[in-house]
């Protein structure tokens, strides 16, 4: 990564796909980890292997409410058999009586089913007449009995460094008891808006003057990113205003991260004291929207630089900095869903550029997926993101798309949704 080095000098696009793995190749997963209690691990990145100390389930148990039988006691050449009942199993009281040829107990779902039993029939498929109970045969040996390790045995992997620990994970952990798991420290993302034209939400605008909505957008996205965003605000066009921004960013943060001020034609400061403060690459990207992005270090700081322009801001935050933002965190790499729809309107297209245009994917009473475009798809336009819910992609050099047309979508995963 060299500073001096400019690829918007060169005439040629960088197609994404290229463009994230060479991001990607640059930077590395944290090492810093913390111990962290059950109820702290929701959404944190697992940052080791965990095996199971005990055998799931711990014993054999009940999947019905019923009662508990030996098969071999089932009279062959009928379809019922009466045994007599000689107690009761329930969750967290097993039966701790004696087992004895022809005999049956009362058993709850999920109740330990006593040694010398191994079946259960459900109560609706038997009778009671006071402690004589007449059973209807099941089809096999075993029939409603969850065995002892069938679903995994003590010592094996369950969960495996680099998962996110959600909901599901959460009641593994809890049903093999694990009560402090190490997590990957959150990763410190710092980011600011720059320019005298940008007013705070509330205020009232002056002439040329507009509203700082890229920050608000860029916070949503940090905020479903599980990391720690850290607001410097809005940083007046001065030289040395922007130059200590940048500083204090990269000394508080793992990323820093900006919008505007990284295109070729920008006459501000931010390229310069870029150039000054750290190793920076300007890049230009064969994607619509978006084409200028920044990427390098400053200090021990990763720096990516966004387009200004809100819909492409958030467009290569999605396809760009968040792959990066995963690798940094330790997640494994997940490939994006995508799938085949039928597009609903004409779509214009110049060849040249990977259009990420916005969509809203639907099914129709066939049960087909059909997708239509929100509208227009100006950069400036970010009601396109409000109102979409997946991307249509158009190839590079893919022209003009008709209605009725197969289109590749990708709908958006829970950051932008």
């Amino acid at each position: 990564m060299s500073s001096n080095q400019d690829p918007c000098a060169q005439p040629a696009l960088l197609h994404p796909d290229q463009a994230i793995e060479q991001l990607l190749a640059q930077v590395e997963a944290t090492q810093d980890t913390e111990m962290v209690t059950l109820t702290q691990a929701i959404d944190r990145v697992l940052a080791e292997d965990l095996a199971s100390s005990i055998d799931l389930p711990p014993f054999d148990n009940s999947a019905m409410d019923g009662y508990a039988f030996r098969f071999a006691d089932l009279a062959a050449s009928q379809e019922q058999t009466t045994l007599t009942l000689i107690g009761s199993s329930f969750a967290g009281h097993p039966f701790d009586g004696q087992v004895t040829p022809n005999s049956c107990i009362r058993i709850m779902t999920g109740a330990p089913v006593p040694v010398g039993f191994d079946s259960v029939q459900m109560q609706e498929k038997a009778q009671a007449d006071l402690d004589q109970i007449t059973i209807e045969h099941p089809h096999r040996l075993g029939a409603n009995v969850r065995c002892r390790g069938e679903e995994l045995l003590a010592g094996t992997k369950v969960l495996h460094r680099g998962m996110i620990i959600r909901a599901a994970e959460m009641g593994v952990l809890a049903t093999i008891g694990i009560s402090q798991i190490r997590v990957t420290r959150k990763l410190k993302v710092a980011f600011f808006s720059t320019g005298d034209e940008l007013r705070p939400v509330g205020s009232e605008l002056a002439p040329g003057q507009i509203y700082d909505s890229n920050r608000y957008s860029i916070q949503g996205l940090l905020s479903k990113s599980n990391v720690e965003w850290i607001d410097l605000g809005v940083i007046a066009d001065n030289k040395e205003a922007i130059r200590g921004a940048f500083k204090e960013a990269a000394s508080k943060a793992d990323m820093v991260l900006t919008s505007g001020g990284v295109s070729v034609g920008d006459a501000d400061f931010t390229k310069q004291i870029l150039s000054e403060e750290g190793q920076i690459t300007f890049w230009k990207l064969a994607i619509k929207p978006g084409k200028p992005f920044a990427f390098g270090k400053i200090d021990n700081a990763i720096f990516c630089g966004l387009p200004g322009n809100p819909v492409s801001s958030m467009v290569t935050f999605y396809k760009l900095v968040l792959p990066i933002l995963k690798k940094m965190q330790g997640l494994n790499p997940v490939t994006p869903l995508f799938c085949q729809a039928k597009l609903l309107t004409d779509i214009r297209k110049h060849p040249g550029r990977v259009e990420y245009q916005r969509g809203i994917l639907s099914r129709n009473e066939a049960g087909e997926l059909e997708v239509a475009i929100t509208g227009g798809q100006g950069s400036g336009m970010l009601t396109s993101m409000s109102l979409a819910n997946c991307f249509v992609i158009l190839d590079q050099f893919q022209s003009d798309t008709p209605k009725g047309a197969q289109v590749t979508v990708e709908p958006f995963n829970n950051v932008l949704c």
